[in-house]
Parts: structure tokens; C-alpha cells; sequence
């Protein structure tokens, strides 16, 4: 079991997101940062679907019950076991009666706690991840509260355990953060050639009215030669809408399944993991890519997550 202390500032049970359900009105949730996620789990030698933490902007404090082994990936949160240092993107083991602090996060939003065997919940629709907006899935289809305690799937076996972490240059890939690469949308050509340009040569605002469902942006207004609505329709995690203020909203993991806003362009799919580690007051950029560079580069991002071997570790 694995007791809360403190559960931070939002703290929620994720997987790789709940697939096939949006003509239910259900989107996909699942983990923001889904590279760090599927790190993690790898660090500890996990399935890449399993239920983890995912952690917002400020991180929690948990006592374990049982020995484990972890790994924090993701926004840098200053962990400490037992007051002392530890390093993130590493493996670590974790003895019973251990308490892990997470502090605020630096350089980005979300902090992703994988534990050897994940974290036992029921899956509703095919998956773990919490749906907040909905009350669905997860740990009681809600974030975890102060003095919970959550049960842990499977054992930890002390002699069969290896130290690992993720090496350099797979972490500096991560790095680059600001600049999101998108790809034309369904009404891309309502906008004016003058439109896109803004788009794509000014720099926007994340506001503090962002979540799960989306990031509003602020920055140079976006003209659309239509101001009307459109006949509502579906929308994609990633859809940039542009509302007849001018201000874009990037729909993300929690978002609607449908709308009447006209989408400008959509993120690349190698590129939604920035977009999990986007804070209030990060600025970011907009850099328009076909569909078959958009394709070739989550291609090298998915051969960079399975090929690259984990650095072996003596020690933390």
C-alpha cells in the first residue's frame, strides 16, 4: 500500500489514455506527458500501460508500506527519501516505512511516479486513467486525497532488481519544450494567409485558466474571415481552436469530443508531450510541418523510446 501524506497540488491515477470512446462523448485522458509515463514504467521494468501518478506543478508526499522499486520522471520535482537527495529519471528502491517528498516542479508541469507493479485500480472503459471532469476511471474517478491509501499491484523482489536511468541524450531530446510543431486542420482555410502567419510568427501565452481539457492561449489576435460558428462536429486531442476573440485554445487530454470553434491547426502527435509539460506564463511557439514529416518524426520519437538502452546504474 502506498499511504498519502500529502497528495500535492493535483495528483491523479493515469495510464496511456482511454481509446475508442469518443463517439460516447468520452475523450481520451490518460497521462499528459505520455513520454515521461512511458518512461517510468520502463525504469521500473513495468508494462508501458501501467497506472502511475501523475503529478501537477506542485508534488505530494507518500509513505510506503511495502519495499519497491520507483522512478520519477518528467518536470523536476527536488525529491528526497527520507530528506535525502534523489536523482529523477532513475531507478530507486524503496524500503517500508520510506517517505517520498516531491516538492514544486521546475522547467514544466508534470511529475509522473512509477511503481514497480503500478498502482491497482479497476479499469472503466479499457483503462485506469482518471477522467477528472467527468468523475470517471482512476482512484474513485477523482484526484487522491490526504491520508488515503492506495493499493500497489504485484511484489518487489530485492535480488532481481536493477539500477538504471535514462541516459543524456534521450533527456535533452525532452528538453526542447517552447517551440510545438502543428499540421493544417479542417478549416485551415477559413484563416487568412495573414492569419497563419501570426500564428506561426508571434508568441503566445499559456494562461492560468489551463487544464487537462485545454490550454488557453494569449497573445496577437488570430482574424478569421468568418465569424461565425460552424455546425458542431467532432474534435482531435491537439485541435487548436480559434473563438471569435481571436485568443486560440489547444484542446487537450481531457477535452470535448465536439464543437463549433474553427480549428486553425492540430500539434503533432511527437510533440504532445510538450504541450503535458506547458505551465502558466510559459511562452510557445508555433512551427507549421506537413503530415508527412509529422508522421516521420513520431516515428523517430517511438524508435528513440524502444531502442535507446537504459544507462546501468552502481549506486544513487
Amino acid at each position: 500500500m502506498l499511504r498519502v501524506i500529502s497528495p500535492g497540488f493535483q495528483t491523479s491515477v493515469q495510464d496511456a489514455g482511454r481509446f475508442h470512446f469518443a463517439h460516447l462523448g468520452v475523450s481520451q485522458s490518460g497521462a499528459a506527458d505520455p513520454v515521461a509515463f512511458r518512461l517510468g514504467n520502463r525504469l521500473v521494468e513495468n508494462q508501458e500501460n501501467t497506472p502511475s501518478l501523475e503529478m501537477t506543478l506542485l508534488g505530494g508526499t507518500f509513505e510506503f508500506e511495502e519495499d519497491r522499486l520507483i522512478a520519477l520522471t518528467g518536470a523536476d520535482c527536488g525529491p528526497t527519501l527520507g530528506q535525502q537527495s534523489i536523482p529523477m529519471w532513475t531507478t530507486i528502491p524503496i524500503r517500508a516505512g520510506q517517505r517520498l517528498e516531491c516538492r514544486a516542479m521546475q522547467e514544466g508541469a508534470r511529475t509522473y511516479l512509477s511503481i514497480q507493479g503500478g498502482i491497482s485500480v479497476q479499469k472503466v472503459m479499457e483503462s485506469a486513467a482518471t477522467h477528472l471532469q467527468t468523475g470517471l476511471g482512476g482512484w474513485h474517478g477523482r484526484a487522491i486525497q490526504k491520508g488515503e491509501r492506495l493499493p500497489l499491484d504485484g511484489s518487489f523482489h530485492p535480488s532481481a532488481f536493477r539500477l538504471q536511468s535514462v541516459p543524456n541524450t534521450l533527456q535533452r531530446y525532452l528538453q526542447e519544450r517552447t517551440k510545438i510543431k502543428i499540421t493544417r486542420a479542417p478549416q485551415t482555410d477559413l484563416f487568412p494567409d495573414s492569419s497563419l502567419k501570426v500564428l506561426t510568427t508571434a508568441s503566445y501565452v499559456v494562461s492560468e485558466s489551463s487544464n487537462r481539457v485545454g490550454l488557453r492561449l494569449t497573445g496577437k489576435p488570430i482574424d478569421r474571415e468568418k465569424k461565425e460558428e460552424l455546425i458542431t462536429e467532432g474534435i482531435s486531442l491537439g485541435a487548436i481552436q480559434v473563438p471569435a476573440d481571436g485568443q486560440p485554445i489547444l484542446l487537450f487530454v481531457e477535452h470535448p469530443t465536439a464543437g463549433g470553434y474553427p480549428k486553425i491547426a492540430n500539434v503533432i502527435s511527437a510533440d504532445l508531450c510538450k504541450v503535458g509539460q506547458l505551465k502558466p506564463r510559459d511562452e510557445v511557439h508555433f512551427q507549421f510541418v506537413d503530415v508527412d514529416e509529422a508522421i516521420r518524426l513520431y516515428r523517430k520519437q517511438d524508435r528513440l523510446l524502444t531502442d535507446t538502452p537504459l544507462q546501468r546504474e552502481l549506486n544513487f
